[in-house]
């Protein structure tokens, strides 16, 4: 889990998070805009790796680096379950960068133009690193309350 104060710069870690319904990572440049919460999967950060870009969570300016999962794949509209109680909903893949970038200024390529993922917050909840992230299937029981924060 990462953030920043300004988009389109390398994010910190954070240990701990909060993602706020309707509103996204606090302390995020992105909360309270369309797109409050950035994913981006490890396997699309080592294809930066192969371009000779040192890459660690967060550096390519995203909130929730995340394992296993073809992020960029997923249909518009997929839940993902963060932790025991946050979901978000995927609304957006890939994205214009920035023409100030400093991602892209610094390597002169970057993957978070096709395979970044933008979600909205369903349901808040406290977010920890190392947290597990589900994929909800259609019709799936999200298990929370969706109405909370």
């Amino acid at each position: 889990m990462c953030t920043s104060p300004r988009s389109g710069t390398p994010k910190a870690p954070i240990a701990v998070g909060i993602l706020c319904k309707d509103y996204g990572l606090v302390g995020d440049a992105h909360a309270g805009t369309p797109r409050q919460v950035s994913l981006l999967a490890e396997e699309s950060v080592a294809k930066m790796k192969l371009e000779g870009f040192v890459a660690k969570p967060g550096d390519l300016a995203e909130n929730l680096t995340t394992c296993g999962v073809e992020l960029h794949r997923l249909p518009l509209g997929t839940w993902l379950r963060v932790g025991r109680d946050a979901l978000l909903e995927v609304v957006q893949i890939g994205k214009k960068c920035h023409a100030d970038c400093e991602i892209r200024r610094r390597t002169g390529y970057c993957v978070m133009p096709t395979e970044g993922v933008f979600a909205t917050v369903v349901a808040g909840g406290e977010v920890r690193a190392g947290d597990e992230i589900v994929v909800l299937d259609e019709g799936e029981d999200a298990g929370g309350d969706t109405d909370g924060e």
